[in-house]
């Protein structure tokens, strides 16, 4: 068959399958990796607060834990995931306390983490866990946490958990970028049920002024807990964060507080069939503005359809996700999106020019007013999220003490896409607005690009690079796409270009390095898209190639771990294949058909 007619078919079955992924109301939720470390943390939490009652989801997920084991004795974060020591003593603690028949696999993940460490010593673990979060404590002081309630830690384990200024959070949140609290912008709750915790349980002595000062404002701190808790109960929709929150409070005699009973319920309401639980409940804003984007995209002069029918239905609903008020957790202005339409989503700055790409892809005669509002004011509060440093935060403006808040070349490249198409609709003072916010953005990239040409993406990376986990094709794809749609030329642009083609495969594909890093359908894709429009053909073909044998001709689909969440958290997502496929075939197809 010739190629041109394997792309085309591999492109149908690949819309197709991705069509017939979504959900009764039209649009698409995806289905994120079940995870050891939050199995772990919701035995946990479960645990803590009542281990009668949860009895038969602490069985269940332990027994789902020393089925996942490794081999090595270890455990990774998914399923398809290196041994790690933080999920590995996480899966460790959880079973010690409450694995009632897991001997074996509790003895042979001893053996894995005194390999790692050096030994069981409490300091030597705890000291390793430190190091391996630097000074960002909002992963590091949870684990140990964790494993000083479970008893891993030795009798005096609460000593080696850090105290958190949990009374911090009493001051107005515009302080909170200026406080450098030691924990990122959406880990709030944390710091407060962690802080609290370790107060009530390893208290500084009385002659501390801090003591009395904390003490005092426990009550007043305890409402806002309350207060920002989703209706959900789970915190970001996150089991990980919420387990933490509850086994905290649980831990410091707080077990009827009202964030207590409806983390549980969270947790409850969350765990799978087989046991376990997921890291978050879903990425369903997330999801389905990928699918609408990969789905959209105009296929040259012999287009096809990909069958994409209900567009209204997705369009409506994807309206009703923007935010119209302040958000009570992150104090966030109206107008962003977060990645799930469920309660506990916080707006975001890849989810917002996600949308406002969506909306643009969606919107028709009738219904363009409405995006464009939608839009203007997505647009308005991208501005204000904008650093100085001219890049895009994930949450939060000028929280940059620590990794997971600072300016991303990714979401920055996310948001100049969306900045260019709407700029034109808007009134000449936002246009104005958005022109000085497009050429910050630019002087931000050309700052951030690394050496070579790359970018280095915030929320990407690649298990398999070893040095440090990290996925620059993530982050040069987004980037490059980004300069082309926005009419760039020059160094910025050609430097991308460059590192993209020297880092194809000997197989056809891309990893995260040339022949280091095992070719993926996620990073082929992505490298194709942003490839497609200039690169040698016999380059593209060579990536279609790999992308049809790997994908069977786009009718099956096995999602790598590329994925972090927080504090180099893994995961990955059954729609990433999918829809990067999609797009990566269409702008090939649009390329050979001209």
């Amino acid at each position: 068959m010739p190629e041109n007619d394997l792309i085309r078919e591999t492109l149908t079955n690949a819309s197709r399958t991705l069509l017939e992924d979504r959900n009764v109301q039209g649009h698409w939720e995806g289905e994120l990796s079940t995870s050891a470390l939050s199995t772990a943390t919701a035995i946990v939490a479960l645990g803590t607060v009542d281990d009668t009652k949860y009895q038969p989801y602490l069985k269940s997920g332990c027994q789902w834990l020393v089925e996942n084991q490794n081999e090595d004795g270890g455990w990774g974060d998914t399923t398809k995931s290196f041994s790690n020591i933080s999920t590995s003593l996480l899966c460790w603690s959880a079973l010690s306390r409450f694995g009632e028949d897991s001997i074996s696999a509790t003895q042979k993940a001893r053996h894995w983490i005194h390999d790692y460490v050096g030994s069981l010593s409490p300091d030597l673990i705890a000291e390793t866990v430190k190091a391996r979060y630097g000074k960002d404590r909002t992963f590091s002081v949870p684990i140990l946490m964790l494993c000083a309630i479970c008893g891993t830690l030795g009798k005096k384990g609460w000593r080696q958990v850090l105290p958190l200024p949990f009374e911090l959070a009493a001051f107005p949140r515009e302080w909170f970028a200026i406080m450098r609290l030691p924990v990122v912008s959406y880990a709030l709750p944390a710091l407060i049920a962690i802080g609290h915790a370790r107060f009530e349980i390893a208290p500084p002595i009385r002659l501390n002024p801090i003591y009395w000062i904390r003490r005092m404002l426990w009550p007043r701190v305890s409402r806002l807990l309350t207060e920002i808790q989703p209706s959900t109960g789970g915190f970001l929709e996150a089991a990980p964060l919420t387990s933490f929150v509850t086994m905290a409070l649980a831990s410091s005699g707080e077990k009827n507080h009202a964030v207590v009973s409806e983390g549980c319920r969270f947790l409850v309401d969350s765990v799978r069939d087989d046991g376990s639980w997921p890291i978050d409940t879903n990425l369903s804003t997330w999801a389905t503005t990928l699918a609408v984007k990969s789905l959209t995209i105009k296929e040259g002069k012999d287009k096809d359809s990909t069958g994409f029918d209900r567009q209204d239905q997705v369009l409506e609903w994807l309206l009703g996700q923007q935010y119209q008020e302040v958000h009570p957790f992150t104090n966030s202005p109206p107008g962003g999106w977060a990645w799930t339409d469920l309660a506990g989503g916080v707006p975001d700055a890849d989810d917002t020019p996600g949308a406002m790409l969506a909306l643009s892809k969606l919107q028709n005669e009738d219904t363009f007013d409405s995006c464009k509002t939608a839009a203007e004011k997505g647009s308005i509060w991208l501005l204000g999220l904008q650093n100085r440093d001219g890049g895009i935060p994930t949450f939060c403006r000028g929280w940059g003490a620590l990794p997971f808040d600072r300016s991303s070349p990714d979401l920055t490249a996310h948001t100049l896409r969306a900045w260019h198409f709407w700029k034109p609709h808007f009134p000449a003072e936002q246009q104005g607005r958005i022109e000085t916010g497009i050429a910050a953005g630019l002087r931000f990239l050309k700052n951030g690009q690394n050496l070579d040409g790359s970018w280095t993406p915030l929320w990407f990376g690649n298990q398999h690079r070893y040095s440090d986990e990290e996925n620059p094709t993530y982050g040069t794809s987004m980037v490059t796409l980004a300069l082309q749609e926005t009419g760039q030329t020059g160094d910025l642009l050609n430097g991308g270009f460059s590192w993209l083609l020297e880092q194809q495969n000997q197989d056809g594909g891309w990893g995260s390095g040339r022949d280091s890093t095992p070719s993926t359908i996620e990073e082929t894709a992505l490298a194709l898209s942003a490839l497609a429009e200039t690169a040698p053909e016999e380059t593209l073909l060579d990536g279609a190639r790999w992308l049809i044998a790997n994908t069977k001709k786009g009718t099956e689909f096995l999602p790598s771990p590329i994925g972090f969440y927080f504090a180099r958290l893994w995961y990955f997502e059954k729609i990433y294949p999918q829809v990067w496929t999609v797009e990566a075939f269409s702008r090939i197809k649009a390329r050979l058909s001209h």
